[in-house]
């Protein structure tokens, strides 16, 4: 059975390949050996106003052919696919807030329509990290 195979099988296999890219950079990987589309990101949230370096434990979205990777995947691909990959670009949700200081990290590594992705952010809590990227880190499941 080969890996592409068992990625879309099951969500099972998104864990191994979400430990395949804490192993190793997405980006060291020359292009054609790692077996995913060009609309993939690797998702971290991350308690705390920074990423520590051995936080590895993350979520891998995949986009094409179909959504997979957590409950609102395809909330999330296509809130991407509107702002052509830049999580920068989702319209912000006018929501209000609670006044409590509770930061989160995020970070999402990838590809997008063959580009790279790279973003990482710190909101001053889980609420306003949704209000500005949609459901793109709503990772819980």
């Amino acid at each position: 059975m080969t890996y592409i195979t068992r990625v879309t099988a099951a969500a099972g296999a998104l864990l191994a390949a979400a430990g395949l890219l804490a192993a190793a950079p997405a980006q060291a990987a020359p292009r054609g050996t790692f077996p995913l589309t060009d609309n993939w990101l690797y998702l971290t949230v991350t308690p705390g106003e920074t990423v520590q370096s051995g936080d590895k434990h993350g979520t891998l979205l995949l986009c094409d052919p179909l959504p997979l990777g957590y409950a609102r995947a395809a909330e999330a691909c296509a809130e991407l696919a509107a702002a052509e990959g830049d999580i920068a670009r989702i319209p912000k949700k006018k929501v209000v807030c609670p006044m409590i200081y509770a930061p989160v990290t995020v970070h999402a590594h990838g590809e997008w329509n063959g580009r790279p992705v790279d973003y990482q952010e710190t909101y001053s809590s889980k609420c306003v990290m949704e209000a500005r990227t949609g459901a793109v880190f709503a990772v819980e499941h």
